[in-house]
């Protein structure tokens, strides 16, 4: 019997309609739905087709996600592996990938909107500034998970460049220290974004120095991004200056 194939989706920060259409079509057509319902909102699985198993992995360990992904695999079924935001941040992708992969089974991944730049459209701003920044680092302080210390905060501080920081929301007043003592001033604006696409959102603005009040006071201890941007000012691309000549354009007179 033809073996099944696996595809990783990534379903986005939580809003439903912000999966992707070919996510969406492999959620429909897929035999096994398997996704994190602590993370992923059941809407977003609602599309299985009927008959189709339907599994929360949540409470599961990596081996139990594995073999019930074999159980389709191996009865040449479809399996849908559904992330939350997208597959290739802060997931748990290279270890499922190396067991399908001594395994032999096919796999594809599907990318999804991550909840840095769904924060950053609810908030209306942009990650990269004209003569300002143009990087985006991804970051977040130590956990379960150890952070390098060459990619401490406070290292990567010394950039200046917008900050994505996931997964630290336990400790708002180890992050704002580290910013500050890299270079940040404390008037740095912070976006700070909970549940960011789910319908209790929070999306709010400060300053670097008040962020670990703010984040207290609003009692969000899991599921927060902050976005750090440094002061824009009034500049601009140069794409649509009428100054700027490039190959679809002639400098205008």
């Amino acid at each position: 019997m033809k073996r099944g194939k696996v595809y990783f989706i990534g379903a986005g920060p939580g809003d439903p309609e912000l999966i992707t259409v070919k996510g969406k079509k492999i959620i429909q057509k897929a035999d096994l739905v398997l996704y994190t319902g602590s993370l992923v909102p059941k809407d977003v699985v609602l599309t299985a087709k009927k008959g189709a198993r339907v599994v929360d992995s949540s409470s599961m360990t990596l081996d139990e996600i594995h073999n019930t992904m074999m159980e389709t695999i191996n009865n040449g079924g479809i399996v849908a592996r559904v992330h939350t935001g997208d597959p290739s941040i802060y997931g748990t992708l290279n270890e499922q990938i190396r067991l399908l992969e001594k395994e032999g089974v096919p796999y594809e991944i599907i990318p999804g909107v991550t909840a840095a730049f769904a924060l950053a459209a609810e908030a209306k701003i942009s990650l990269t500034i004209p003569e300002v920044t143009q990087t985006v680092i991804f970051a977040r302080i130590s956990g379960k998970t150890y952070v390098p210390d060459r990619e401490r905060l406070k290292e990567l501080s010394s950039h200046k460049a917008s900050l994505a920081i996931y997964l630290s929301a336990s400790n708002p007043s180890l992050v704002k220290k580290e910013l500050i003592e890299g270079g940040y001033p404390e008037d740095t604006l912070v976006i700070i974004g909970y549940r960011v696409g789910w319908p209790d959102q929070k999306i709010l603005k400060c300053e670097l120095k008040d962020m670990d009040e703010v984040i207290k006071e609003e009692g969000i201890k899991r599921q927060a991004v902050f976005l750090i941007i440094p002061k824009a000012g009034d500049t601009a691309s140069k794409l649509y200056d009428p100054e700027f000549e490039h190959g679809f354009r002639k400098r205008k007179k």
